[in-house]
Formats: structure tokens, C-alpha cells, sequence
């Protein structure tokens, strides 16, 4: 790459971080370099078509507008596909002696294996399919690198690590990896196993002297899904064969998919070579479902069970269940158990008795009050600034947002509201809900921090 295309490159990029989240670049565009530009055509190196084609189509005004500027008018962007990752070149030098050492020892297991794949037990849970896991805003990224994944196994982003809160849909997503790859790939050895099985696996090869076995038994998959792996912490001898199973893997083209409550970072008791490793893929997050995604899992459920739920109470639930899926199957099969055993409909009476088991239901109605205290804590501003007659941003914004949710959330009229945050009008209350609502349909960062705040205010 000349100079001149990269000082260019340097200043697309800078673009291209100014309107996404670091999350976004380093998932999308940190992996992309340019070839050559030449007669008006760009021409940039991405690592799988599902990358260019995702940038297309989520991305397409703001590659547009940055080219544009930095490259000036009239440039055609082509892509061509070439993986622009050190890090595997990294891995090879790295694992060039395991390779050596272990190959020749799971040669033999491996092409015996293969003959025996359709009798081979994958540990998947059948349940957990693509078909059942309901998509939102917090688990859209994972899930459509999860399909890519399946679709083309170890040709896209490997390894994968997906990180969140427990009861989120992890375990769900990376068993409906490995079902749809064995759909895809029948003759592939997918296997799904949690970290603490594969500690105690370990643990009983170790007692018995068959170590060799146990490694070269997992040199033989290819799609290794291990759940919980934050679980391997402060097992050392542990960590250490997984390590040499993950270079081999890794270094002949096997998929490899981990999940953690926490991100590679946040890990502690790990060996600094197996988080940097961690590293190399994709790392996604699966943040705690917003409201519309428990909605739409609560009317999933009551459909799949062919249960007769209110609306009413389908939303009641949603409201105040905030923490995760796994809490929302548990009430549902409470409530239904509960409406059997009494012979009772599922009515408000029946989820009062059911749901302060699960979690904490907010009985008192929130007040401005309320909402101006979470607003304060949340933007690290002060309630006199909050009602203050200032319009810098973002602090007008942040106004907007705390009149918007006195108004949703609240019986407060729009004088009340009004006079609650420094005497404001009727005219600028309405102005400022509509300009919120209005910014929320086009503005995704916007609508995430509206769900964070929400998710705070119905734990009040």
C-alpha cells in the first residue's frame, strides 16, 4: 500500500469511528484494508463476502459519505476477498511445533472418526434452535454472525466469543450454531460440551494416565462449542491442554465457539495466550433483553404452549421481568401451573400471586421525582442543571429524554411536567416528546440508551 492511500485510509477510518461505536468498527471495519484505488474505483481487502455484504447493507450511507469526503466524488468501492488477519499468521508461528508434535499422533483417530460421524453424540440440546430464538436489538450482532458461522464454518470470524449475563440466550444461540452447521455440514463432528465437563473430563484422563487420548479425541472435531469457558479459571494443567487443542484446531481450519458471562478483558485466571487467542475472532455481545424483546419471547412462549394470556398481562410481565429470558420461562410455567392446579383463568390476580416470587414489583406509580433522580445519576448531572433554562447539548437532549419518560411513565399532565423540570410550557413538553420519539426511529444509540434507562426506572 502506497503512502498517499494510507494517510487516506488513515482519514477514512477516522470518519467511519466518529459515527459508530467502537464495538461496531472493530467488528466491521477494523478488519478491512485497502488494495489500490485507481479510474475512480476503490478497491478494499475484506476477510468473507457476509463482511461487505453486511456493510451494504447496515453500513451503506456511512461508507458513502465517508469515501465521498476523503475520497472525493464519483469513487466506486469494489471488494475483494482476502482475510486481512495477522493474528492467524501470528497462530501459526506460534503452534508450528504443536502441530508437528500432535498431527502425526491424531492422524490415525481422525480418519477413523470420520467414519464414525453420524453415530457421533454432538451434546447439542435439541430444543435450542434458530426457529425459537426470538431476535432484538441486544442479540441481533451474535445471532447473524452465529447463522454465517454454521453456513461457512471456520471461513468467517474464528474463533467466535460471545459474552454476557447469564439467562440471556447464550447457550440457546451456540446450540443453534452447532444444530443448523449439522443440518449444513452432516458430515462435520460438531461437539457442544460446558467448560466445568470439560475440566472434570480432564480431570479423569489425568487419574488414569490417558491424557494423549483425551487431546487427540478433541483434535478430531471440528465445530468445538464450550460453553462457560470463564469456568476454566485457576485450572492450569487444564488451560494447558486446551491451549494445544485450540491451536490445533485453529490451525486446521476447525471452528471453535466459546461463550463467558464476561468479555476476554474482564476474564481473570486465565493465561494471557489462551485471552489473546480469545481475541483473534469475533467477540459479540448479548446484552440483557429490552422491553420489546421480552414482549416478543413472552408472546413466543404463550403461542408455543398455547396458553390464553391477556395482553394486558403479557405487557405487565414484560414490563417488570427485566433481567433476563431464562427468569420469563420460569414465571410462564409458574402461572400456567398455578391457573391448572386452581382452575383459574390467567388473569392480574394469578401473576400478583406468581410474580413478586421472581422478582421485585414495583407497587408505588413513579413520579417526576423518580425520573429526574435516575436521569441525574444515570448522565452524572445535577438536578438543577436537569431543569436549568440552559439549551447546550447534551444536556437539552438529556431534558428531552427525562420529559419524554415523565410523560410514559407518569399520570402527570404536561403542565405538571412542566413545572416539574423549571417551569417549562406546554408547547416545549410536546415539542419534546415528539422530538425524542422522532429521533428514536433513526438514531440506534439513541434508542439503546432509552432501553438502559427504562430497564433502571422499572427497577425503582
Amino acid at each position: 500500500m502506497n503512502t498517499a492511500l494510507t494517510e487516506r485510509w488513515a482519514e477514512f477510518t477516522d470518519e467511519i469511528k466518529q459515527s459508530i461505536s467502537a464495538q461496531q468498527y472493530d467488528t466491521w471495519f477494523a478488519c478491512i484494508a485497502p488494495v489500490n484505488i485507481a479510474e475512480n474505483k476503490l478497491i478494499l481487502s475484506v476477510p468473507s463476502r457476509f463482511v461487505s455484504n453486511y456493510i451494504e447493507e447496515k453500513y451503506l450511507d456511512l461508507m458513502t459519505n465517508a469515501v465521498t469526503k476523503v475520497f472525493g466524488n464519483n469513487i466506486e468501492v469494489g471488494y475483494k476477498i482476502g482475510a486481512v488477519n495477522d493474528a492467524k499468521q501470528t497462530a501459526e508461528i506460534e503452534s508450528h511445533h504443536t502441530k508437528n508434535v500432535l498431527d502425526e499422533q491424531a492422524q490415525t483417530t481422525i480418519n477413523e472418526s470420520k467414519e464414525d460421524t453420524e453415530k457421533f453424540d454432538s451434546q447439542l440440546c435439541d430444543i435450542y434452535t434458530f426457529d425459537n430464538f426470538i431476535e432484538g436489538d441486544s442479540n441481533r450482532l451474535a445471532r447473524s454472525v452465529g447463522q454465517a458461522i454454521a453456513q461457512n464454518p471456520a471461513k468467517t470470524f474464528n474463533p467466535f466469543f460471545i459474552y454476557g449475563p447469564s439467562g440471556c440466550g447464550k447457550t440457546h444461540l451456540v446450540n443453534a450454531i452447532g444444530q443448523y452447521t449439522k443440518q449444513l455440514h452432516p458430515e462435520m463432528r460438531v461437539l457442544y460440551i460446558p467448560a466445568h465437563l470439560f475440566y472434570v473430563q480432564f480431570a479423569n484422563a489425568t487419574r488414569n494416565n490417558q491424557q494423549p487420548d483425551f487431546i487427540k479425541f478433541y483434535q478430531t472435531i471440528d465445530m468445538l462449542i464450550i460453553d462457560d469457558v470463564h469456568e476454566l479459571s485457576g485450572k492450569t494443567s487444564t488451560q494447558n491442554a486446551f491451549f494445544h487443542i485450540f491451536n490445533h484446531l485453529h490451525l486446521n481450519n476447525k471452528q471453535l465457539i466459546f461463550t463467558s458471562d464476561h468479555r476476554p478483558a474482564e476474564i481473570t485466571g486465565l493465561e494471557d495466550r489462551l485471552l489473546t487467542r480469545f481475541k483473534w475472532g469475533l467477540q459479540a455481545e448479548i446484552e440483557k433483553p429490552d422491553k420489546a424483546l421480552r414482549r416478543a419471547v413472552m408472546l413466543y412462549k404463550v403461542k408455543e404452549r398455547k396458553m390464553n394470556v391477556p395482553d394486558s398481562v403479557v405487557t405487565y410481565i414484560a414490563d417488570n421481568v427485566n433481567e433476563s429470558i431464562r427468569d420469563i420461562e420460569g414465571i410462564l410455567n409458574s402461572i400456567n401451573a398455578f391457573a391448572l392446579v386452581y382452575n383459574m383463568p390467567i388473569n392480574m390476580k394469578v401473576v400478583d400471586q406468581i410474580l413478586p416470587k421472581f422478582v421485585n414489583v414495583n407497587v408505588e406509580p413513579l413520579s417526576v421525582n423518580d425520573i429526574k433522580r435516575i436521569i441525574c445519576k444515570h448522565y452524572h448531572i445535577s438536578d438543577t442543571e436537569l431543569c436549568s433554562e440552559s439549551r447546550r447539548q447534551p444536556l437539552s437532549q438529556i431534558r428531552q429524554i427525562a420529559i419524554y419518560f415523565a410523560s410514559k411513565l407518569t399520570q402527570d399532565s404536561t403542565v405538571q411536567i412542566g413545572q416539574a423540570l423549571g417551569g417549562r410550557k406546554h408547547s416545549t413538553i410536546i415539542h419534546s416528546i415528539n422530538h425524542i420519539q422522532s429521533l428514536m426511529e433513526t438514531d440506534k444509540r439513541l434508542r439503546t440508551e432509552i432501553g438502559e434507562l427504562e430497564d433502571e426506572l422499572a427497577r425503582i
